[in-house]
């Protein structure tokens, strides 16, 4: 698929929540359709602004020189939805059994399935030229299907099945989870185990995330949708949070989303929890997503 096209896809994704038209409503007006509003009116605070500088020249070329990992699609059975599923897997340059790696769950948006992270942001180069350059512990990333249903492809009317997107949690800690961990050489803890995502991958990962800090230390959201659970809900005890290697919370200013992120951004100050908060002036479109891993992936397992 063509980045124009990803980038429309990107742009009726957030609108499609509240099944309005591909632009922001009028005059700030929200339409609550859950938990929390669709579009708004962008409305920055002090606080909105970059965390890191932009990336260097060259940070998402392809290097030659340097090793390289591998990307696999990998099947597994799925006792949670009941039928044969995929996930993409990117394994580190000289991955080998005789060592343990920890592993990032990287979940995709609510119009993309295993192989969006890739197509977007070629995953597997930015972590190559990282682990290269010493900027990035080598480790596995997992790209899975959050759309935890038997017809899991990302066609027609994908926002019908937001449902699905709720089932994947027990998908990801039942099915998804202990299949890599048998399948690779894995450090099991949750010190060496994140999560991340992007718009509804992004409510994924903090719902499942902050809703498991058993099992996960290092929990990210890139402009995350309204699927987030309100934050009173997201974390009822704030001070439990304290516990995590890494809370990353990024958008960009240009997103009518934004306010999920500001929102759970001020819960998380007001209460003392330590976090990342790194606004862009990128829209809710592929080059957010893609700058918010290669900064994120820089400071995992450390």
């Amino acid at each position: 698929m063509r980045l124009s096209s990803l980038c429309s896809l990107a742009v009726a994704t957030v609108t499609a929540f509240a099944q309005e038209p591909a632009s922001p409503p009028q005059g700030g007006e929200q339409k609550a359709t859950g938990p929390r509003a669709s579009w708004s009116r962008i409305v920055l605070t002090a606080d909105d602004k970059p965390a890191f500088p932009q990336p260097p020249a060259g940070w998402d070329a392809r290097q030659d020189g340097i090793a390289h990992g591998k990307l696999s699609l990998v099947e597994y059975d799925s006792k949670t939805v009941g039928t044969r599923r995929r996930m993409n897997v990117y394994t580190p340059p000289g991955y080998t059994t005789e060592r343990k790696y920890p592993v990032l769950y990287l979940l995709h948006g609510i119009g993309g399935d295993e192989t969006e992270w890739q197509r977007i942001a070629q995953t597997n180069v930015l972590l190559d030229n990282l682990i290269a350059n010493g900027k990035a512990v080598p480790m596995i990333i997992v790209m899975p299907n959050g759309r935890a249903q038997k017809d899991d492809r990302a066609v027609g009317n994908v926002f019908k099945h937001q449902a699905a997107f709720a089932v994947f949690e027990r998908d990801l800690l039942d099915d998804v989870i202990p299949t890599i961990e048998s399948r690779y050489s894995t450090l099991a803890d949750r010190e060496h185990r994140a999560l991340a995502g992007l718009s509804m991958g992004g409510g994924q990962a903090l719902n499942f995330g902050l809703g498991n800090l058993e099992r996960f230390a290092w929990v990210a959201g890139f402009s995350s949708a309204p699927n987030t659970r309100p934050s009173e809900q997201l974390l009822t005890n704030p001070a439990a949070a304290r516990q995590l290697k890494l809370l990353w919370l990024s958008c960009g200013n240009r997103d009518g989303l934004i306010h999920v992120s500001q929102d759970v951004h001020a819960y998380l100050k007001a209460n003392g929890v330590p976090h990342v908060w790194h606004v862009t002036d990128h829209a809710h479109d592929a080059a957010e997503w893609k700058q918010a891993l290669y900064h994120f992936s820089q400071r995992l397992f450390r």
